[in-house]
């Protein structure tokens, strides 16, 4: 997993960079890192892609 993941905070308008990310499959099979934004302490999400079958 990279050190360094950004993603897009809706309540700051900006791409920060995330706090504690967490890889984590969503129930349509795609991967995603989830954090928090150091900020505002809001959760986001970067999407990354499908599970390979």
């Amino acid at each position: 997993m990279p050190d360094k993941i950004t993603a897009y905070c809706v309540k700051c308008r900006k791409t920060v960079e995330m706090k504690n990310p967490q890889q984590v499959t969503l129930k349509n099979g795609r991967l995603a890192y989830k954090g928090t934004c150091p900020y505002c302490g809001t959760t986001v999400y970067r999407f990354v892609g499908r599970v390979k079958q």
